[in-house]
């Protein structure tokens, strides 16, 4: 029998724009608990995408989270010995989490420049459809495409 789930710990939205996913943004982005430093990153990163393009810095992050957020990915199932990549669809809070380490892994990757022009980029990037993030969520669909046949598994237990 499986133990219970822990309970979802209520968060407070960032205190400059007042915004949840925001605030679950830079949770993510903080390494070793310093949170100041990645805040700082993030609200960098927003006034580098508010010098390069001349829109509100918010609307292309969520439209950036939106467009690296994946609908459906494989999880490996058992079944009578043989395991099956099954295609399940991913729910919202999950595509959230996806989209925003993939695009923080991918802004990690790069080399040369500082975090915050970094995450500006690949945040740009993602909101126009091209980046290393949005190349990923395009290999998880094409996984699930291909594993379409094994998606009868995915039904009940």
């Amino acid at each position: 029998m499986r133990r219970r789930r822990p309970e979802k710990r209520s968060i407070n939205p960032d205190p400059k724009f007042n915004d949840l996913e925001v605030s679950k943004f830079i949770n993510y982005l903080l390494t070793q608990g310093k949170k100041g430093i990645a805040e700082k990153i993030f609200y960098d990163s927003l006034d580098i995408i508010k010098d390069k393009t001349k829109k509100d810095p918010v609307d292309i992050f969520k439209k950036a989270l939106n467009n690296a957020a994946p609908h459906v990915e494989v999880k490996s199932r058992r079944i009578g010995g043989a395991t099956y990549q099954v295609p399940i669809e991913v729910p919202s809070n999950r595509q959230f989490y996806l989209s925003s380490h993939w695009i923080i892994d991918s802004a990690k990757n790069k080399s040369g420049s500082p975090m915050s022009s970094r995450l500006a980029s690949e945040l740009i990037a993602a909101s126009n459809n091209e980046g290393n993030a949005i190349k990923k969520k395009e290999d998880t669909h094409r996984m699930a495409e291909a594993n379409k046949a094994f998606a009868h598994f995915g039904r009940g237990r």
